[in-house]
């Protein structure tokens, strides 16, 4: 071998022709040369990677127009991509080459290069090398045996590689350039539930942070995550729901937690039921956990429903929550059916407005279901409280709607005779504050005073960001294509940018 400087040609000529005689050769004793000079060629690659990492892709490719052929022969080498470090120092110079923002024909097809490359080392269990079968029984070992745990080895050291301390200079370049297919991240999720779970927390982070300002916003991000299309397969499901529960159970049934149920879950239903020639895993198999029926029921698109209709599919819906809440359900059945009813939150808030826009002899189950919501412990008959507190507010709203009179104050009074007289707990005030967004909304007669009433109500930063996530929902339900709900959309957003 030339021992030169890592640049020379002597030396690439050199390993080009060694990785060439290995591909073509499949005999015990051409394997026995690839392991012989594995740690030469580990050096040689790690010494290029140190070049190249301080240079462009298009300016590395210039210095080394060998440097493609060499890595794609060595990365089709079982025996050679089956050694850890060798395998790293692989995956180090694969990264150099990959273009974040292509500026050339070169670096454009380096870049697809690379990506079928990490498809091919990420595809199946047998990974294509069926040329190297034999070689592989020779060594007494099972091929299916061997390329399982050489699967599990490289995405092993490619979770080594996007993780490598950030305050390294070569880290933050690598981590714009390994861009990686749907397919290959689906594959490395299934196969590494650790980068799942981070993924999955870095976007709830994400979504918490930016929540007060735009549900509009948050749709973007978790459509731009992948998460929702990693979804439709029952195990990253499980996996995403699992954080979300636990998440939900540490902040006791923070409103922006639910949030984040709610709009994930609703992108996640449309993405599940797009058509397509793919079979598609049940429904049962997402929510294992939950009353199949009331899942269905839940599962209902309540758009162009008729108002009767909608009404008997809400009693109905109460109705299996009532069971699940009876006496000879334990805790366990009534946090599921809650954290079912939760991820399809649109039947309360269309509940909420069926309640202020009609005069139903069903108010009470609407009622029932809206306090189940906001407050499904029903500990020392909290709930029960919560129910009949509300059954007031609801009456007095519906009086004002009748009355020829309109006034802010009477709107404040109920707010303050509440808070300070009845001394109305979280929950409760938490509904209340739904209650009196829907009204504002869905009375037109009231739209004048609305921004004033809004105002009195948010003088707390809970209250404001209460008030704004129900005015974001309400807007993104009723932001339909071909319905007429211009007014009422415009009334909200007025309220919301209020905010």
């Amino acid at each position: 071998m030339a021992h030169g400087t890592p640049s020379s040609s002597e030396e690439f000529e050199f390993w080009l022709n060694k990785a060439i005689t290995w591909g073509e050769k499949t005999t015990l004793e051409s394997q026995q040369d690839v392991c012989h000079h594995l740690p030469k060629l580990q050096e040689f690659l790690l010494q290029i990677y140190e070049i190249m990492n301080h240079m462009s892709p298009s300016v590395a490719i210039h210095r080394f127009p060998v440097i493609g052929q060499l890595l794609g022969r060595l990365c089709w080498n079982s025996f050679v991509i089956g050694h850890e470090d060798t395998r790293k120092a692989l995956l180090n110079c694969l990264s150099c080459l990959h273009s974040n923002e292509p500026h050339s024909a070169v670096e454009l097809k380096a870049n697809k290069w690379i990506q079928n490359l990490l498809c091919h080392l990420f595809s199946s269990s047998d990974l294509g090398f069926h040329e190297d079968y034999k070689a592989i029984d020779q060594l007494g070992c099972m091929t299916s045996d061997y390329y399982e745990k050489l699967l599990k080895n490289i995405i092993s050291s490619l979770i080594v590689l996007l993780r490598k301390d950030k305050t390294n200079p070569n880290s933050d370049k690598k981590e714009k350039k390994i861009v990686l297919s749907e397919s290959a991240v689906l594959s490395l999720w299934l196969r590494h539930l650790p980068s799942l779970e981070k993924t999955v927390l870095d976007l709830f982070q994400k979504l918490i942070g930016i929540q007060s300002k735009s549900l509009k916003e948050m749709e973007q991000i978790i459509k731009d995550s992948f998460l929702v299309q990693a979804a439709c397969h029952p195990s990253i499901f499980k996996i995403i729901d699992g954080v979300f529960r636990n998440a939900l159970l540490e902040c006791d049934g923070n409103f922006r937690v639910i949030t984040v149920i709610r709009v994930f879950t609703h992108h996640f239903i449309k993405e599940y039921q797009k058509d397509n020639m793919q079979a598609r895993f049940p429904l049962r198999a997402f929510f294992p956990c939950s009353n199949l029926a009331l899942l269905m029921a839940l599962l209902r698109v309540s758009l162009g429903l008729p108002f009767d209709v909608c009404l008997q599919h809400l009693q109905y819906i109460t109705k299996m929550l009532k069971n699940e809440d009876g006496d000879k359900r334990s805790h366990g059945n009534v946090f599921e059916s809650w954290f079912l009813l939760i991820h399809f939150g649109d039947w309360v808030d269309i509940a909420a407005e069926q309640l202020l826009t009609s005069e139903s002899e069903t108010s009470d189950d609407l009622l029932w279901l809206l306090a189940f919501y906001y407050n499904p412990s029903n500990e020392n008959q909290e709930r029960c409280r919560t129910m009949t507190e509300a059954r007031e507010v609801h009456d007095t709203l519906i009086r004002l709607r009748r009355s020829v009179s309109i006034s802010a104050s009477d709107l404040k009074n109920i707010i303050e005779d509440g808070i300070k007289e009845n001394n109305w707990d979280p929950c409760t005030l938490h509904l209340v504050r739904h209650l009196f967004v829907t009204f504002l909304i869905f009375s037109s007669e009231w739209h004048l005073i609305t921004k004033d009433v809004i105002i009195y109500m948010t003088q707390t930063e809970e209250a404001a960001n209460q008030v704004s996530d129900v005015l974001g929902r309400t807007l993104c339900r009723l932001d339909i294509p071909g319905m007429k709900n211009e007014p009422l959309i415009k009334i909200a957003y007025e309220l919301l940018s209020s905010l």
